[in-house]
């Protein structure tokens, strides 16, 4: 039998967020519920241990997943959930959590909450269905499998194209107006401001794989990749984000506003350090 909490664990996709929330719920319902009450149910030595887990100044060993969903009386399925989301968020590289989330993807709870989630992870999945999305915003547009596939570079088979258009339907981020005609739902898709999820990262290596491709594939008078290597403050580091973000927005409105819509093009961004940080700045 598993346990009955108001906090749902399946609900979380960060097991660090789960904690704090599961602690902050017992604390204002279970008198006498503290830091030391939760170490003795998980067999911790430290009473400690579970503020500096929920801070991100320590991780869980597997053991000691499994130890902390005794903790908050998690059992059968809620607590393998539980395990494999410390693995999950724990992952070192976008392979092992790729698998990570696979796993997850497993548990019949998750899926049912998750839906939107999952929605968003078919359409990063591959490089071509936010270009297929986009290139019906053409007026000459035509969602036919065989013209989708030889009007993108690089160019695809029509069973992709095909599958593609399909599942871009389902998802509602393509439909079908009066007239029959497929077109976009919305003229904008955009993942905000928050942290990405792992499908999204993997979008973000597609892309910059294509950029590295379109050196070599791509004209030169067709394409602009350029770069500077800077050494900033950190104060103007933060800056520079800022300003791609603008620079984002205004590109947005000019595309908007530009005439009517001819060609799919990739604009991407990167900002990365080279150099670690001052030793009075770390």
């Amino acid at each position: 039998m598993e346990s009955r909490t108001l906090v749902n664990v399946f609900e979380y996709l960060d097991y660090r967020a789960y904690l704090r929330d599961h602690y902050a719920e017992r604390k204002a319902n279970e008198y006498g519920f503290s830091h030391r009450a939760f170490s003795r149910r998980a067999g911790l030595r430290s009473t400690n241990y579970l503020k500096l887990v929920m801070d991100g100044e320590r991780n869980l060993t597997p053991e000691m997943a499994h130890q902390f969903a005794a903790g908050c009386g998690l059992k059968g399925t809620a607590a393998d959930y539980f395990c494999e989301l410390v693995a999950f968020n724990q992952a070192q590289s976008t392979a092992e959590r790729n698998r990570c989330h696979e796993r997850l993807g497993r548990f019949r709870q998750y899926r049912a909450i998750h839906q939107l989630e999952a929605a968003q992870a078919v359409y990063h999945s591959t490089w071509y269905l936010p270009a297929i999305r986009e290139l019906a915003a053409r007026p000459d547009f035509v969602a036919e499998p065989r013209w989708i596939a030889r009007v993108l570079t690089p160019r695809i088979s029509a069973e992709e194209a095909e599958k593609a258009l399909e599942t871009l339907l389902k998802l509602g981020l393509l439909l079908r107006d009066d007239e029959g005609r497929i077109r976009q739902a919305d003229a904008l898709v955009t993942t905000g401001p928050g942290p990405l999820g792992h499908h999204i990262v993997n979008y973000h290596r597609a892309m910059l794989e294509r950029a590295a491709a379109a050196i070599d594939e791509i004209p030169r008078e067709e394409r602009e990749i350029s770069s500077l290597t800077l050494c900033v403050s950190h104060d103007v580091l933060l800056d520079l984000k800022e300003r791609i973000r603008e620079f984002r927005r205004e590109l947005l409105q000019l595309a908007e506003l530009g005439g009517p819509p001819e060609r799919v093009v990739q604009l991407n961004f990167q900002l990365f350090p080279l150099s670690e940080k001052k030793e009075n700045e770390r």
